[in-house]
């Protein structure tokens, strides 16, 4: 991506936290993670991200999804015989957010995804998050999620989060972004 979508992608995520009411400082902003998971698609594949804190022990961050963005299919992984991997709690805190997660599939999925990322997504059991709900999931469970029609923020709260350790279903997916 180009710096100059960026930034126009950061100023809509941050006009997404002012509707929910989460302020964020100039440096928080300044560092949002904008990720397009390698398809110069933002709009409608990636996420934007703070992260407020990682360390060794837990992870926080703010997710923030554009209206109908989704994130791919996804797990974390094992990453040695003392971390089995990410365990994480979504928290939807504004808009809603259709959650997917290996398991039953439902009926009549109501997520919107383009035909051409469609043939990677595996976990179909639906969990629908409004404000006020959440969701734990445990690691290494495929997982991926997409923003309602007015976007969503959603808050993570999770074990350490090594993000270039995920394993997408798709792999054409780059997890880290390049800015250009």
């Amino acid at each position: 991506m180009k710096k100059e979508e960026v930034e126009k992608i950061r100023e809509k995520a941050c006009q997404i936290l002012k509707n929910a009411h989460i302020v964020l400082t100039e440096e928080e902003q300044k560092n949002m993670e904008v990720a397009d998971c390698g398809f110069d698609d933002i709009e409608n594949l990636g996420l934007q991200a703070v992260t407020y804190v990682n360390t060794d022990r837990y992870c926080a961050k703010e997710i923030i999804l554009l209206p109908e963005q989704f994130l791919p299919e996804h797990r974390h992984p094992p990453i040695s015989k003392d971390n089995r991997g990410k365990q994480e709690t979504f928290r939807c805190r504004w808009g809603k957010v259709l959650l997917y997660v290996e398991g039953e599939p439902t009926p009549g999925p109501k997520a919107k995804i383009s035909d051409k990322y469609r043939s990677y997504l595996t976990a179909w059991k639906e969990v629908e998050l409004r404000p006020g709900d959440q969701y734990t999931i445990t690691p290494d469970t495929k997982h991926w999620f997409q923003a309602g029609e007015k976007g969503a923020v959603v808050s993570e709260f999770s074990s350490t989060s090594i993000d270039e350790k995920d394993e997408f279903t798709d792999p054409r997916v780059k997890r880290m972004p390049t800015i250009e």
